[in-house]
């Protein structure tokens, strides 16, 4: 399963059944587990741990340094769930002690090609990313969320589950959850119907979840007060309770 031309480390472990492929290279203290494929030209750098059934594809790189002026060279790590696939010229960095020294992926992901993940970012599980999406350092992208071609996030922004980012978005504010947020100065179009429904959202689920939207974007209230009537008429169930602490929690303010 190891191709001749492949370079690993005698400080890497493997689990069963992984495939490395044609000039591959895995360094020191790099874990991968069962039934992971590096197809060709990998390269895997440690502290660095990849989940089972991952698949890799060439050229991705990734436990590199962070990109960051601050590292000098600390033990920090990338931890990659199961099921992801990742694909050509992805790249993704370990983290930095400033950060909590993680980078974390969870699982069943979509990373096509040259996505980025930069330092201390972290990402949930059954995300999408399409070509050249990128995450600035210390970025935290929930689950089901799907961000297109060209994105671009500013470190410490927050994606919500289940948003919709479309293509050549500049991201400087947090992305809420459900909606469909969109611009080079990114603004938020409402909820992200479509992709609700097929993910199985009920109709009263949406329906609440889209009158939480128009008084947040259309009211004429302020983020203050639209919250205050959110939690006063719709609050209640999983998605409106997760929609009310998302904005209260946010840091950099929400996208509206």
């Amino acid at each position: 399963m190891y191709h001749p031309t492949a370079i690993i480390s005698s400080k890497a472990e493997l689990g069963a059944n992984v495939s490395v492929g044609p000039y591959s290279i895995i360094g020191d203290h790099v874990t991968i587990h069962d039934d992971v494929e590096l197809v060709s030209h990998v390269v895997i750098e440690g502290p660095c741990e990849i989940g089972k059934g991952t698949r890799i594809l060439p050229f991705a790189s990734l436990g590199q340094s962070p990109q960051d002026l601050k590292y000098k060279g600390e033990e920090t790590r990338l931890v990659i769930g199961q099921r992801n696939v990742i694909r050509e010229y992805v790249t993704m960095n370990r983290g930095t002690v400033g950060g909590g020294g993680l980078t974390s992926v969870g699982d069943d992901n979509l990373f096509m090609a040259q996505t980025h993940i930069a330092h201390d970012c972290i990402v949930g599980s059954r995300n999408v990313f399409a070509n050249l999406a990128s995450l600035a350092g210390h970025v935290i992208v929930e689950s089901d969320a799907t961000l297109g071609a060209f994105v671009g996030v500013h470190q410490f922004c927050h994606i919500g589950s289940h948003a919709f980012v479309g293509g050549m978005s500049k991201i400087v504010k947090d992305a809420l959850p459900y909606a469909r947020t969109d611009g080079t100065e990114a603004k938020c179009y409402g909820a992200n119907t479509i992709g609700l429904r097929r993910k199985g959202f009920s109709n009263e689920a949406i329906r609440r979840i889209q009158q939480s939207f128009t008084l947040l974007l259309t009211s004429k209230l302020n983020t203050s007060q639209a919250l205050e009537r959110i939690k006063a008429e719709l609050s209640g169930s999983p998605e409106i309770d997760y929609l009310i602490e998302f904005i209260e929690k946010s840091q950099r303010g929400i996208t509206k």
